[in-house]
């Protein structure tokens, strides 16, 4: 992603921040098979499993991850601090970070899993390996990745979102066998992939994987 686009979207964020956090306070709009990979990836810890949610947003996954298994310690990172600032008022016990995904500021093997929800889509498909690269450095071998994505190919762009005006901002869609090609290349191998079908209020049909490091 360019300096240009991720300003861009870190605006784009910061502006509906707010809006956001009250709209989208829990997981109430995904679909049962959605929740079930995420369910997966958290089966594939052990206790006391470190876990960053890359793209944190205002942290409903971090209060779905603490559901889950109350022994995670968690860390939330996201490329708006204004949604860094809502995630850290409703989660003060988690440790939160100002980080674009291709480059997190922490050392090498520093986690045992990653999620990554959705905050893949405003990376071009072509320009997802530093994004997946910087992933594997920062998980110990062993560790576990899930990405959920728009599925398919293409890219929506809209100038507004949940209520504000946010210039334009691009989504783009991921092929999930494209996505598990670029996580093997980087030193994963794929314990699942699930392409959904798009629900009747959904545009596009849902992808998820989940790798883990060698």
């Amino acid at each position: 992603m360019s300096d240009d686009d991720l300003a861009q979207t870190r605006a784009a964020y910061d502006t509906v921040a707010a809006s956001y956090a009250q709209l989208l306070p829990d997981v109430a709009f995904e679909a049962p098979l959605d929740l079930a990979m995420i369910a997966d990836f958290v089966e594939e810890l052990p206790r006391g499993a470190q876990v960053l949610d890359a793209g944190c947003g205002a942290g409903r996954m971090l209060t779905l991850l603490a559901d889950l298994e109350p022994s995670l310690v968690l860390t939330g990172a996201d490329l708006s601090p204004g949604m860094v600032a809502q995630a850290r008022s409703s989660h003060p016990g988690v440790a939160m970070i100002e980080a674009a995904n291709a480059s997190l500021p922490f050392p090498d093997g520093e986690f045992d899993g990653i999620l990554a929800w959705y905050s893949i889509i405003h990376t071009q498909p072509g320009e997802l390996g530093p994004v997946v690269s910087e992933f594997r450095r920062v998980l110990r071998s062993g560790g576990v990745v899930l990405l959920g994505f728009q599925a398919g190919t293409g890219v929506h762009e809209r100038s507004g979102a949940y209520g504000h005006e946010v210039g334009l901002l691009r989504s783009y869609l991921h092929e999930t066998d494209a996505v598990a090609t670029r996580l093997e290349r980087s030193g994963f191998r794929i314990l699942a992939r699930l392409d959904r079908a798009a629900r009747p209020s959904e545009k596009d049909g849902q992808g998820f994987v989940l790798a883990q490091a060698y």
